[in-house]
């Protein structure tokens, strides 16, 4: 007969919005084991199993720590409460938590201040209920039964009429009944329980005992600061403001670039630090879909896009907010693994606002084959080939814009753009890998640049630092011969280095900020490198920060209105590194907001 022999939640922790997925271990009639769902529809011997969830809902209200979330809230910052600031936020496990917080909660204050309270007094009252220590303490911590029922978990919960078992000040509510689900805001600080019993298809009556399990307390999703974009040009404030705070103005279109962390590379090994309900990939794809759908791009280009999270999350979940989604899957000479986790890169766009012209795959992999056959003796091909493949591969698309261009030549011609995408994934070791596939990139955009005089976008991971060759190729259209990089030559393949040009105009979207002053401008300043005009970072873990990710232009046919702002490394820090609970990549976003202008005579 059909046994469940194991239940199983891979995610210690449930958060609100990411679904929970059991893993069951069956026993089948015939005493083979398997892990494939025998419902209702599909009996095996007369048997199926029913699913149902409960929330265990105790008669003392439970709220969660904001910086433990598996920790139970023992105090509540009444400055949260008078500046209206999300009621998760305000919540956390012990005095000394709350004070060793402090440095980065009191931004959520400043932020609520800055947009709500105009009035010096008010803010006053505010921050004196704090104590004089300055140490950001609540004088009245939440303890003991009276204190907790003060506690409330956000808006009022609606539970189900039936009500299955109450003993002991505890009362279960059956909230599902299908193998999966997704804890919402009413299950905040609740424990869940999950069970699973086999029926018998005739009588509909369960089979011997139910099997079930009960998960940790709920807790909300952390939600980082929203970041917000700075304009850059003077013509740009006369934009309007979005309802969403995101600024806006006829004739302009935004790209954003994203490294998202392929679940693959995402182990508990590299990124300890990481709390592993928040590096799993269950919970990582909603905060990283909040996330992206949040900026509202109208051009998203993401690198280390597994091949089954495209297909099977990204293309469908993005086509529900109106985007057209294009993919490249690296190849798989090098690759060992699974074909369908296999990532690559994804490049989505706004149906309203484009649409679609012309797509190129470019296969580093095949360049290096034409390579070796010309310019590489016989007895050095396989050496050079097994230097040069590394399966990284770059998408580029031609697309038209929908909406009036306002600096164009003529204002009845079709307004093309040209967006590659590429994720340039080389052992540091290797640089004259990495320099090669960057120029192999350059030389096939400018091909497009001469046949259709075309705007451009380089967007991606580049794995190389401000002031690398590859970095100076993109940025200033050669390199110096005398680069050190250019050293590590074993093939020759960038010889002779006066080849290593390009002629496209290309700029770092970014760069505004390193020469920005007023407006704004000079906080995002200090979180550039003013030697190279490029952010101190864009990728942040235990090991390693610096930035390895851009958005370049070409200069002559578009120009930067806006530029999403960069985050600090103190703010990212109290959560040792990234990926962390709010922000679900090692990387963070760019986002870059354009406008077409008239091209100058020639």
């Amino acid at each position: 007969m059909l046994s469940v022999l194991r239940v199983h939640l891979p995610s210690d922790i449930p958060i609100v919005g990411c679904e929970l997925t059991p893993y069951l271990l069956l026993r089948r009639p015939d005493k083979t084991v398997t892990t494939d769902d025998v419902p209702e529809s599909a009996p095996l011997d007369g048997h199926f199993l029913r699913y149902k969830w409960y929330r265990i809902q105790s008669d003392r209200k439970v709220a969660v720590c904001s910086v433990h979330p598996s920790e139970q809230a023992t105090l509540q910052c009444l400055g949260c409460v008078k500046a209206k600031i999300p009621v998760a936020k305000s919540y956390h496990c012990s005095p000394k938590c709350f004070s060793d917080a402090w440095q980065h909660h009191r931004v959520l204050h400043d932020h609520a201040a800055s947009s709500v309270n105009e009035n010096g007094n008010e803010e006053e009252e505010i921050f004196g209920r704090f104590n004089s220590t300055g140490s950001g303490v609540v004088n009245a911590t939440l303890t003991g039964s009276a204190s907790s029922a003060s506690l409330t978990n956000g808006s009022t919960s609606l539970y189900p009429a039936a009500v299955t078992q109450r003993s002991g000040g505890e009362t279960w509510f059956e909230v599902g009944r299908s193998k999966t689900y997704t804890p919402s805001a009413d299950d905040i600080g609740h424990v869940l329980k999950f069970e699973c019993v086999v029926v018998d298809m005739e009588t509909k009556l369960p089979v011997g005992h139910p099997n079930t399990i009960l998960t940790s307390r709920v807790i909300p999703a952390p939600s980082p600061i929203p970041r917000r974009l700075i304009p850059v040009s003077g013509t740009d404030m006369m934009g309007q403001l979005d309802s969403d705070g995101r600024i806006s103005s006829s004739g302009t279109f935004t790209v954003l670039s994203y490294n998202i962390l392929s679940d693959t590379y995402a182990s508990s090994e590299l990124y300890s630090y990481c709390p592993s309900w928040a590096l799993s990939w269950p919970y990582r794809r909603q905060n990283l879909l909040r996330e992206i759908v949040g900026y509202r791009a109208d051009i998203v280009c993401l690198q280390e896009v597994q091949n089954d999270h495209f297909e099977e999350f990204f293309a469908p979940e993005l086509d529900k907010h109106g985007y057209q989604a294009l993919y490249k899957r690296k190849t798989n000479e090098v690759y060992g693994g699974n074909i369908h986790t296999i990532d690559g890169c994804a490049t989505f766009f706004r149906r309203d606002r484009f649409s679609h012209v012309k797509k190129y795959e470019v296969e580093f992999n095949k360049a290096a084959q034409s390579l070796t056959e010309v310019a590489v003796q016989t007895t050095q091909k396989k050496a050079a080939l097994n230097r040069l493949v590394k399966d990284n591969v770059a998408l580029i698309v031609v697309l038209e814009a929908k909406f009036s261009n306002q600096g164009a030549d003529n204002p009845g011609k079709r307004q093309l753009l040209c967006v590659a995408n590429t994720h340039v994934n080389v052992p540091p070791e290797l640089k004259d890998v990495k320099i090669w596939q960057v120029h192999t990139l350059l030389k096939g955009l400018e091909k497009i640049a001469a046949s259709a005089d075309i705007p451009m976008l380089v967007c991606g991971d580049f794995n190389s630092v401000p002031g690398s060759a590859p970095h100076l190729l993109l940025a200033m259209g050669k390199v110096d011969p005398l680069h050190p990089e250019l050293l590590v030559d074993p093939l020759a393949i960038l010889r002779p280095h006066s080849k290593l040009t390009h002629q496209l105009p290309l700029v770092s979207a970014y760069s505004p900020f390193a020469r920005g002053v007023g407006l704004g401008l000079e906080h995002q300043r200090r979180k550039m490198d003013i030697t190279t005009n490029e952010p101190l970072f864009t990728n942040c873990t235990r090991d390693f920060i610096g930035t390895l990710d851009y958005i370049f232009y070409t200069a002559d046919s578009l120009t930067v209105e806006a530029l999403l702002e960069l985050l600090d490394e103190d703010s990212l820090r109290k959560d040792t590194a990234l990926p962390s609970p709010e922000w679900s990549s090692d990387h963070i976003a760019l986002l870059a907001e354009f406008r077409f202008q008239t091209r100058p005579r020639r």
